[in-house]
């Protein structure tokens, strides 16, 4: 029987993040894909200027409350960006009027990157978002998220050891795994950091770093870690499916990136869309 999950996040009407690349990319990975925009932009914010947005807060209840009463049921609900505490508090209350015994919950805690927090949040919002994780079985934050989460000093270098300790410190808020995306333990691999707490298992996948950084990467990353979960995939086997084809989207864009006016390509995003049929091929293996 075909799977379902919904995922709640923000939909940019041009570029490629948020509910621009899940809705594809979940769906291609044979998961019918529900969906609920948090908010409405004209495009995404990184490279844009002049772009429009409109906050739909307000709808999330009443979708919610539609589907409740249609008695709809999910096998996974994926979150992206959330922009205050008060989607924070309704998504946490959708979990639980949501969640089955089955319901598989990813949340990508969205709040910064490079070290620094994103425009329009305050370092108290990662309090809000600890709260939501705690409700998750699987959380991926990045490398700056994980400061924010587990209140340390943003690690500028970092090894093995440590990236592991954070692993075990993320699932101790609650979740029993946690994935940390972005890690380098060298100069010429870059990939992903998983560990489950149920079997005391760590796993880590790697591919060739590429210096650009590509914008939306993260939320394809999430996307089909979130896909492959509800097709049944355990942790290590997700975690591999994710690195891969976000790398296949990187290595794909790469050759291309001078087409682009100068400087537009990274942030632009990548052309996923060359790459479904790897996905495809991936997911054959679930």
């Amino acid at each position: 029987m075909l799977k379902r999950i919904v995922t709640i996040q923000d939909i940019s009407c041009f570029g490629k993040c948020s509910l621009t690349v899940a809705l594809p990319v979940i769906s291609a990975m044979g998961v019918e894909t529900a969906v609920i925009p948090t908010a409405v932009l004209s495009t995404h914010t990184t490279g844009f200027t002049g772009y429009t947005f409109r906050d739909l807060t307000a709808d999330i209840p009443q979708i919610a409350a539609h589907w409740k009463n249609m008695g709809l049921t999910f096998d996974g609900i994926y979150t992206g960006y959330l922009g205050s505490r008060e989607q924070v508090q309704i998504v946490s209350d959708f979990f639980d009027a949501f969640r089955g015994s089955e319901t598989k919950i990813v949340v990508d805690p969205v709040m910064g990157d490079a070290g620094k927090l994103y425009a329009g949040f305050t370092p108290d919002f990662a309090g809000e978002m600890r709260k939501l994780c705690q409700k998750a079985d699987v959380i991926v934050p990045n490398l700056t998220e994980v400061s924010l989460l587990l209140d340390i000093p943003y690690p500028e270098q970092y090894t093995e050891a440590q990236i592991r300790s954070y692993l075990k410190q993320l699932t101790q808020l609650g979740c029993p795994m946690a994935v940390i995306t972005g890690v380098r333990y060298n100069k010429t691999q870059h990939g992903a950091a998983a560990y489950d707490s149920r079997t005391d298992s760590y796993y880590t996948v790697f591919r060739e770093h590429v210096p650009e950084q590509m914008h939306g990467t993260g939320d394809i990353f999430s996307s089909v870690l979130s896909g492959a979960l509800v097709r049944g995939a355990d942790l290590e086997q997700a975690l591999s499916i994710a690195v891969n084809f976000t790398a296949d989207t990187i290595a794909v864009t790469v050759p291309d990136l001078h087409l682009y006016p100068e400087g537009q390509g990274p942030w632009y995003g990548v052309q996923f869309e060359s790459c479904i049929g790897k996905l495809t091929e991936y997911c054959k293996s679930l």
